[in-house]
């Protein structure tokens, strides 16, 4: 009797030493999961182009920083601009001419750039048949498919015809009546069309349906370009400096990957985040990106870059008036970012 008291206490010592440790370990990560700070992100599209940022959030760099990141596609820079004023963006990831048109309708709560992740433009030039030989001197007299007014693709397209002779309001048509994200099936079954343009991977879904053929990437056209930026609005950044830099160290972690890494490595890592598209689509994309040195190698916005932006702006009739790039722009997250 007295060795089946000593078996059934000595069950229930192991037992409450096994279950212990299991305890206390949940306890630990439940009390490491409740340390990451919810941030929230909009991006103005879910795209290849921003490869740098999807490479962070699949290798782990924002949980590394602390961060919980909830990532919402706000599909257009106006609907993510949105997003970030109302609050129900922390950060906001899109055209820096977003803050511009903020700053310029009076915003009190300037929306302010603190990191510049692409420095090239990320669409290309569709066309009904392969054109080895094009010249944009063929968009004459043609109807094309573009973006919407006053956003940075459709500003940065309206500056390469300029630079090559074309008026934008003569000498084409320009259709800007189509969502954003719904101008490659608008150019399917719109045959009165010649060109569209395109951001991945709906090009390259083009070229395999057989439908369009790229013949230019006005990312080579343009030149180097402030194409997006991370922004969030000013009360946020002076209320949560240290969630700033944290997703920026994040950030420029990515970088440094895109930056020391083959575009079939990348490829691979940021899969996840395009299941609808196969490796071999993905590796392609990020080839086409990766050798029109598409992404900058930190994350600082530079002043001639801020400025060249509002050149573009004024050619293109958007700017009653040229803004200050200290008001607008901050670098010290990017390069504090940079040195570590």
């Amino acid at each position: 009797m007295k060795n089946k008291k000593w078996i059934s206490l000595a069950a229930a010592v192991v037992l409450a030493v096994t279950a212990l440790p299991m305890g206390v370990f949940a306890a630990k990560k439940d009390s490491t999961e409740e340390k990451l700070t919810k941030v929230t992100l909009n991006e103005v599209a879910h795209s290849i182009f921003y490869a740098p940022q999807y490479v962070a959030i699949e290798e782990g760099y924002f949980k590394d920083e602390g961060l919980d990141l909830t990532l919402v596609t706000g599909f257009g820079a106006d609907k993510t601009m949105t997003a970030v004023i109302s609050g129900e963006a922390d950060i906001g990831f899109m055209g820096a001419e977003a803050s511009v048109y903020a700053y310029q309708e009076g915003a009190t709560d300037a929306v302010v750039n603190f990191a510049q992740l692409t420095q090239r433009a990320g669409n290309f030039l569709v066309a009904r048949e392969e054109m080895p030989d094009f010249k944009w001197e063929d968009l004459k007299d043609k109807k094309v498919l573009g973006g919407r007014k006053g956003g940075m693709p459709e500003m940065v397209f309206e500056y390469i015809l300029r630079k090559n002779g074309l008026d934008p309001q003569k000498d084409l048509t320009i259709d800007q009546s189509i969502d954003f994200g719904s101008t490659a099936a608008a150019f399917t079954g719109d045959v009165s069309a010649d060109f569209t343009v395109e951001f991945e991977p709906s090009a390259t879904a083009l070229e395999k349906e057989g439908a369009g053929y790229v013949v230019a990437s006005l990312g080579v056209d343009s030149g180097y370009v402030p194409y997006t930026s991370y922004s969030a609005k000013t009360s946020y950044m002076e209320k949560n400096p240290e969630i700033i830099q944290k997703f920026t160290n994040a950030l420029q972690k990515g970088m440094e990957y895109v930056q020391s890494h083959t575009p079939e490595e990348i490829a691979k890592v940021i899969a996840p985040q395009f299941a609808e598209t196969d490796l071999d689509t993905v590796t392609a994309i990020v080839k086409r990106y990766y050798v029109q040195d598409t992404w900058k190698s930190n994350l600082i916005f530079e002043k001639e870059s801020f400025e060249l932006l509002e050149d573009i702006l004024e050619d293109s009739g958007e700017l009653s008036e040229r803004v200050s790039y200290e008001n607008l722009v901050t670098t010290k997250y990017a390069q504090e970012a940079a040195e570590k």
